[in-house]
């Protein structure tokens, strides 16, 4: 490409997508891997939604939200953004977290949720220590730390617990949203919404927000459109119309972790064919295998 022609050449492309077009296939592809971030207006106002919550005046019953969808629809994803708007900041030697982000154990207990808690925090952890001792120093730390918004990722592992490992679990959250008085934010499957919904206190705290699975029309439009401009190829991907998106929701389930697999080892295929392009040809080329299709081969092996 000439100096003169690379803009209009690359007019299809984001901004900042352009400059990267022109750079050789290897890089490009590193690019193209990489994790982004495509703020759907869902996406977008769920992170407003947090954005509100983090500014809430403390008051003894803080509104809490909880992000609900199925796996690989986004959800984590949105958190990563708004922690990222919020990062750590040192302050006299020792760190703040405006925004702390912990993972419910898979096997859920008070004492394996304050390890994980403390884990978060970066505390070191001492051998054999009692609840007690644990429960104190988590909120010790939580109030040193300056967190204004506590985030608990895959909730819905609270449901392997027994019902009366459940009900602990479930007076813990009502404990801490009480004793800190910050919003706390569920993330999870609607498992994470039927564990909250068995507490009417709960229940009652907790606003609902779904990340429902895509389907064809406008909004997916606008999605493959922003994708195709992302992606640092030298020709157009005709992907954002009607019969695409059909086609593509098909193929990845509904869900955008899926989708984005899909057009990620499509935009592979366009690189390493010359297609630079995400079309019929090269997503037939691509090495995608849907989450049922995965399944199936899986199980087949197991035979």
């Amino acid at each position: 490409m000439s100096g003169g022609e690379d803009a209009a050449d690359l007019a299809h492309l984001h901004p900042g997508a352009r400059a990267v077009a022109l750079l050789p296939v290897e890089e490009r592809l590193r690019h193209v891997r990489a994790e982004r971030w495509i703020g759907y207006s869902r996406a977008t106002d769920a992170v407003n939604r947090l954005e509100e919550l983090l500014t809430w005046p403390a008051r003894q019953r803080m509104p809490n939200l909880l992000l609900l969808g199925p796996t690989n629809n986004g959800k984590s994803m949105i958190v990563e953004k708004f922690r990222r708007q919020h990062p750590p900041v040192s302050h006299s030697g020792h760190e703040e977290f405006p925004v702390l982000v912990m993972q419910m154990p898979s096997e859920p207990s008070v004492l394996r949720f304050y390890v994980a808690l403390l884990s978060a925090l970066g505390a070191p952890l001492r051998p054999r220590q009692r609840l007690a001792e644990l429960e104190q120093l988590g909120l010790a730390l939580l109030r040193a730390a300056g967190v204004r918004m506590l985030v608990v990722d895959e909730l819905h592992n609270v449901l392997a617990g027994r019902g009366d490992v459940r009900r602990e679990f479930l007076n813990l959250i009502r404990f801490l949203g009480n004793e800190l008085r910050i919003p706390l934010v569920g993330v999870g499957t609607r498992e994470a919404y039927l564990a909250i919904r068995s507490d009417d206190q709960l229940e009652n705290r907790f606003e609902p927000y779904p990340l429902p699975l895509w389907e064809a029309g406008s909004e997916a439009c606008s999605l493959l459109a922003s994708f195709a401009a992302s992606f640092p190829l030298r020709r157009p991907s005709p992907i954002a119309t009607e019969e695409m998106a059909v086609y593509l929701l098909t193929r990845s389930e509904g869900t955008i972790g899926e989708l984005t697999r899909l057009l990620t080892d499509a935009a592979v295929a366009a690189l390493g064919s010359g297609e630079e392009s995400i079309n019929q040809r090269t997503l037939l080329l691509a090495s995608y295998v849907g989450p049922t299709e995965r399944r199936r081969l899986f199980e087949r092996e197991l035979v």
